[in-house]
């Protein structure tokens, strides 16, 4: 295999936790070491973790840490990207663990199949390894809780998308298609490979690529990360051109403006109350369905997932309402303006 020089680009703030974890298991790779450059992009963490980062980059030559006044995902990438020197840039998530092979795997695969964009499929686990952690991780690898997000939820073979987890990019794709739309808190990862697919780069999902990524094990967090997400599924429509997301970031959204408008109708006919009980009677079978597939025999997975799906689904819903409002109110105001 041809080893061009490839950059890798870690976002990180308040990462005291992981940080350490993510960036020796990238140095502890397969893929020849004089061949990669680390770039860590700080957004002025206040915890641990400027001080584990400067250890780390005393100890290697080729980690580099920059800071991010601007703090935010897409600005860090940006200035990262500036920087990288690489023939090929990964960005890597700082909640994930990446086994030795997976850099040799990404670009293997790179240049096999001329993908612009190249990635694999995450093992979600919880952050801490209790029962309600392990809940939030069957749900967030279910279908029926994220939909048709094939990093997430698996597949069997190579397949064309829309997105992937981090994802090794040709340099020349941000020379060719742009930069990261720094307008966006959340979700401009996604955003930019749509951009990128709808002008005809090519996003690959491989199988073979595999990492492992933390995530919350606390309800509270889980809820508040629900709604932020829905909310930046749609207010992005305020910054771009384009519709940033794809069908199945609606579905909450629409599952929950159907319960709101039957509820409010039925004070009008009883017809509407009759079909508001109707959608929750199908959503409980689906969502029971979905439980019991998911638990694998275990019972009390059966009662309990059930309760994860419905706070999944109705958050992100509720996020992505106050995201239509906002988009709403802010485009009447701003036509208004001489």
């Amino acid at each position: 295999m041809n080893y061009p020089l490839i950059s890798i680009l870690i976002p990180c703030r308040n990462e005291e936790l992981f940080i350490s974890g993510c960036v020796t298991s990238l140095l502890n790779q397969d893929y020849p070491s004089e061949k990669v450059e680390i770039l860590i992009v700080d957004g002025n963490s206040t915890d641990g973790s400027l001080r584990i980062l400067d250890e780390i980059v005393e100890k290697n030559l080729n980690v580099h840490l920059i800071a991010n006044p601007g703090k935010i995902f897409p600005v860090a990438v940006n200035l990262g990207i500036n920087r990288a020197k690489g023939d090929y840039i990964f960005i890597a998530g700082a909640h994930a663990r990446y086994p030795a092979n997976y850099i040799s795997e990404c670009i293997n695969f790179s240049q096999k199949y001329d993908a612009d964009n190249i990635g694999g499929i995450i093992e979600t686990v919880p952050l801490k390894d209790n029962f309600l952690g392990r809940l939030i991780t069957t749900v967030l690898s279910s279908p029926f809780g994220v939909g048709n997000s094939k990093f997430r939820t698996g597949s069997s073979e190579i397949i064309e998308t829309d997105t992937v987890f981090g994802g090794c990019y040709k340099s020349n794709v941000f020379r060719k298609y742009g930069m990261f739309n720094e307008n966006l808190v959340s979700t401009s990862d996604y955003e930019f490979n749509r951009r990128i697919k709808k002008a005809g780069a090519r996003i690959l999902l491989v199988p073979e690529i595999k990492a492992t990524y933390y995530t919350r094990s606390a309800l509270t967090e889980f809820l508040k990360n629900n709604i932020r997400n829905g909310f930046w599924a749609i207010y992005p429509l305020l910054f771009t051109d384009h519709f940033p997301v794809s069908l199945r970031h609606l579905i909450p959204l629409i599952f929950t403006l159907s319960l709101i408008s039957t509820i409010c109708l039925g004070f009008i006919s009883k017809y509407f109350i009759y079909l508001f009980l109707t959608i929750i009677i199908l959503y409980l079978i689906v969502c029971l369905f979905f439980s019991v597939k998911a638990a694998r025999e275990k019972v009390v997975y059966v009662f309990s997932l059930p309760i994860l799906f419905i706070s999944l689904h109705l958050t992100y819903g509720i996020g992505s309402l106050w995201g239509v409002v906002n988009v709403i109110y802010k485009r009447f105001f701003n036509s208004l303006k001489p």
